[in-house]
């Protein structure tokens, strides 16, 4: 009788302090963020070489979870240095001005699964909008993964301005992919 008693005084402690939420930082050499705009009607892909994601994220619970990615716009990569150049400029991401994107949830709800929301929002260009980042999550013994694919309107943030701001011959939404593969954080 006592045994039964202390482990229901032991489920009601553990019950009364749900688990914290792991913290998750990226491993960069396995990580993934491509970007894919429509040039002429064709696709034009590209990526960006340096990002990182952090991650405070309970998968059975996601109520409190946090993410933040930060991008460096200045490593937007499409394979032509001509592009590359161009992209750079105050048009399109304007770099020198504003060298980093960055993205912040507090908001992480899960739909599915392993498949989750990230409801907060985009900085990019010094323009702030809301944005919502569905991904998937898949947990592996040394660590996880999660991978996603979003549209944003390249218009919201003033990127192709001028002659560029026209979606007939660069489409106006650009189709965002990653994947991230995460360790957990010592």
């Amino acid at each position: 009788m006592k045994l039964g008693y202390r482990l229901l005084r032991a489920l009601i402690f553990l019950a009364a302090f749900p688990a914290q939420a792991a913290d998750w930082r990226m491993d960069a050499a396995s990580s993934r963020l491509e970007f894919i705009v429509s040039y002429e009607k064709a696709t034009a892909p590209g990526l960006f070489k340096e990002f990182d994601t952090r991650l405070s994220f309970d998968p059975d619970k996601p109520a409190g979870s946090t993410l933040e990615v930060t991008v460096n716009i200045g490593s937007a990569d499409m394979k032509s240095g001509d592009i590359n150049k161009a992209i750079r400029m105050a048009d399109w991401f304007d770099s020198a001005r504003f060298p980093k994107a960055e993205f912040r949830s507090m908001d992480i709800r899960k739909i599915d699964a392993n498949r989750y929301l990230a409801r907060g929002v985009l900085n990019l260009k010094g323009v702030q909008q809301a944005v919502e980042v569905p991904f998937s999550w898949a947990a592996a013994r040394d660590g996880a993964s999660m991978e996603g694919e979003l549209t944003v309107r390249r218009s919201l943030f003033g990127i192709g301005r001028g002659e560029w701001a026209a979606t007939d011959v660069i489409g106006g939404d650009v189709k965002v992919r990653f994947r991230v593969a995460l360790r957990r954080a010592p």
